[in-house]
């Protein structure tokens, strides 16, 4: 009697999956077949394209009252749906009901993967919202894995969960990770961001590398991750911890999937260039006679750029730019090509760089080293004494450095410090010459500079030194003396006038742009202003308006806060084929011309460049402009990531040998549940969480970014506290402080009345 009751429900229905509902149901329900089939077609009549659990249950002449159990039934269906993919749930707000829609084949998105470190992650979308991953979606997925995913549930906070359906490419099958042993055998723990994905290794593999317990292991997977076993792998090599930073480095170039081998095809074609000789200087202007030097940081071994300056009649100037020709070595469509265009850029670690181009090449034939010819691409330029380009042009040339300078050399020889300084600028009275003359033209340009506001913050650059055994000895800040700002000046020249050509040829090539801030971001500055005193427009800011700021906040103890939380208000800038000027330099046309032997763009605007003035016919690539545009900004992305998250790896490593010690730093960010604080000798960032701060209740003024406790108690940006090392967390590289003391507040945080709290803490 059941039975043929169950099939008299179900069959009122007309579900293609009665019987088997029927079978497994004493109150059976509509299929989940049936339940997508009717949410579809719900969705198609109403006007918002979804529907309600009661009108579904309608549909079904399903009744709350009468068929309470399939009812409820029918509602966990629809949240098991959800979970699976098949529908997408949007949670009601202020009372008002949840909301279905049947996902369809044209929902399914396809975007990379971004891992946490406590767990959960993201589907990274570019033209939609990203879709949240909850830990269970984790589990079968590696951060940059390449899935098709659909958003299921939108959150009443309007956050929109997600569910991988696929991996439609994994990013990369090697990882480094340290050994460990539990209860159900040997495994690889791997480091953020992929700590969530342990990698099960068998006994024969440790003992076969001699690996041993918790030391760091290469390991190769043999079998992916699924929602319900862990992957599995192989040691492939058993490393020691002996020196951090190569094995964090190591670690970090294989996360972030950035090559670092040269491939056989690669460097048989870069070993198969020698030294240029005659044969390679026809066609080119002979500057060998022309003083130029190379000034670079003390510790580099490429160089892209030599300059040379001298007065013209009238008080005007000549700047002669000459970078390296990488593009007479690294030929269209080539294996070196299709690499340097894979990588995009050069990488830069603490004491270690990836190469775009092999060493042979960045470092030998393209590298503008002193006392031999070199061939080189020229931007020769006119500057008008008041610091107006008045005319330049491009040639292909052969050049003759006289002199490897450096940084620190040029600076003293400024600061008349001349028992540092090297014969070979002393000595030589025609170098001397051009630097004496360039020293005059930094001066002009800087105030050419002033006059269109570009943008110059206070935001210092660390340098790690590391001791003989690989730790790190100390954290000092890079300091930048005239002699650095005068070769950003003229590469700044050489920059514009590239990108003037580009433009006024209508080359193939890309463009530097940096947009002007939204919206969201002006406001918020505006809202930030109002403490100094200073306008800030709402919304369409110029350079003048940050430049207000700047120079208004440029001599506090608090600048490198203020001008941090300024710079976090930019865009940030890309590559692209159509140019729209670079607010921050306020440009209104800029392109990278003078460092192709680490960016590929500038290799780009070389070949153009040089096809023009030669008249030759512009070089037909295997990719498109667009195409090179977003590579190449997502190439500089990734590296940049990279770069920071070795850094901070690094400095997390050196502040655990520091626990407990105590420390003075600056406030340099204020949030809603703490301070983040800069260490003023370590350039080291940690966090104070709001609940070390005192006995105060506290609430956070977003406007004028302070903490305010109910007692009276203020913190803000540039207050000096001391703090003392809490804790570490190697995983989130994170710091934690507990405040010691309040030193002193900054002019803008001393507290004018008693304010009242309307927040707890914590």
């Amino acid at each position: 009697m059941a039975k043929s009751n169950k099939n008299k429900v179900s069959n009122i229905w007309n579900d293609p999956n009665a019987k088997a509902e029927a079978s497994k149901y004493d109150n059976p329900i509509p299929s989940r077949l049936l339940i997508m089939q009717t949410l579809a077609g719900l969705c198609e009549s109403s006007k918002h394209g979804d529907a309600t659990k009661n009108q579904l249950a309608d549909a079904f002449g399903i009744d709350n009252k009468h068929h309470a159990e399939q009812f409820e039934a029918l509602g966990n269906r629809l949240k098991a749906m959800t979970r699976d993919g098949q529908v997408m749930c949007q949670y009601g707000k202020r009372g008002k009901p949840d909301l279905f829609k049947a996902i369809k084949e044209e929902d399914v998105v396809t975007g990379v993967v971004s891992a946490h470190a406590k767990g959960f992650g993201f589907v990274v979308l570019e033209d939609m919202p990203d879709l949240f991953l909850h830990e269970k979606q984790m589990r079968w997925v590696f951060n940059g894995d390449i899935v098709n995913a659909v958003a299921t549930l939108t959150d009443n906070k309007g956050r929109t969960e997600g569910r991988v359906l696929e991996v439609v490419e994994r990013s990369q099958d090697n990882f480094i990770g340290t050994l460990q042993q539990d209860d159900d055998g040997y495994l690889v723990a791997l480091a953020s961001p992929n700590s969530h994905q342990p990698i099960m290794v068998t006994e024969e593999s440790v003992k076969n590398t001699g690996a041993m317990l918790d030391h760091p292991v290469k390991v190769k997977i043999s079998d992916y991750p699924t929602q319900q076993e862990f992957a599995n792998g192989e040691i492939t090599e058993a490393m020691t911890d002996d020196n951090d930073r190569e094995v964090i480095i190591e670690t970090t170039l294989l996360n972030y999937d950035i090559p670092h081998e040269f491939s056989k095809a690669v460097m048989k074609q870069a070993n198969g260039y020698v030294e240029p000789s005659n044969k390679d200087f026809k066609g080119r202007k002979d500057i060998r006679e022309l003083p130029l030097v190379t000034i670079d940081g003390e510790d580099s071994r490429d160089f892209d750029d030599a300059v040379f300056a001298q007065k013209r009649a009238g008080g005007n100037y000549r700047v002669v730019v000459a970078i390296a020709d990488v593009s007479h070595y690294v030929t269209p469509n080539s294996p070196l090509d299709h690499e340097a265009y894979e990588r995009g850029t050069s990488v830069y670690f603490p004491h270690h760089v990836v190469p775009m181009l092999p060493e042979v090449l960045s470092n030998g034939l393209c590298s503008l080293n002193p006392e031999i010819d070199r061939l080189c691409m020229v931007a020769d330029i006119k500057v008008s004494r008041a610091g107006n380009v008045t005319g330049y042009e491009f040639y292909p040339a052969v050049m003759h450095s006289q002199a490897r300078l450096t940084y620190n050399q040029v600076n003293d020889y400024f600061d008349g410090k001349l028992d540092t300084v090297p014969d070979s600028l002393t000595g030589n009275k025609d170098v001397k010459k051009s630097i004496d003359v360039l020293h005059q033209l930094y001066g002009v340009l800087t105030k050419k500079r002033e006059e269109r506001h570009a943008m110059e913050f206070e935001t210092p650059e660390v340098y790690i030194k590391f001791a003989e055994d690989g730790k790190i000895d100390a954290i000092v800040p890079r300091t930048r003396g005239d002699a650095h700002k005068l070769i950003e000046e003229c590469m700044l020249l050489a920059n514009t006038a590239a990108a003037k050509f580009g433009l006024e040829h209508e080359l193939p090539v890309l463009y530097r742009n940096h947009d002007k801030p939204d919206a969201t971001k002006s406001m918020r500055v505006h809202e930030y202003a109002k403490n100094f005193g200073i306008s800030f427009p709402e919304e369409n800011p110029t350079q003048a308006d940050y430049q207000r700021i700047i120079e208004a906040t440029k001599e506090r103890p608090d600048a490198v806060s203020i001008h941090s939380m300024l710079l976090r208000s930019m865009m940030q800038a890309n590559y692209a084929p159509t140019n729209i000027g670079h607010f921050g330099l306020a440009y209104d046309e800029y392109s990278h011309f003078t460092s192709p032997i680490r960016r590929y763009p500038d290799l780009m605007l070389h070949r153009a460049i040089k096809a023009k003035v030669t008249k030759s016919k512009q070089p037909v690539m295997d990719f498109e402009l667009d195409e090179a545009g977003e590579q190449t900004s997502d190439t500089e992305r990734r590296a940049e990531e990279a770069s920071r998250f070795v850094e901070s790896w690094l400095k997390c490593h050196y502040m655990r040998d520091h626990l407990g010690d105590e420390f003075v730093g600056t406030v340099s960010a204020v949030t809603s549940f703490g301070l983040f604080v800069t260490l003023d000798n370590l350039f080291v960032d940690g966090l104070i969480h709001i609940s070390n701060l005192g006995n105060d209740y506290f609430t956070f003024d977003e406007k004028t970014q302070q903490l305010l406790g109910d007692g009276g108690t203020l913190y803000g940006l540039g207050d000096s506290l001391k703090i003392k090392v809490a804790g570490v967390n190697m995983d989130s590289l994170q710091i934690d402080f507990d405040l010691v003391a309040h030193l002193q507040a900054s002019e803008m945080n001393k507290p004018k009345k008693k304010r009242r709290a309307r927040k707890k803490k914590g």
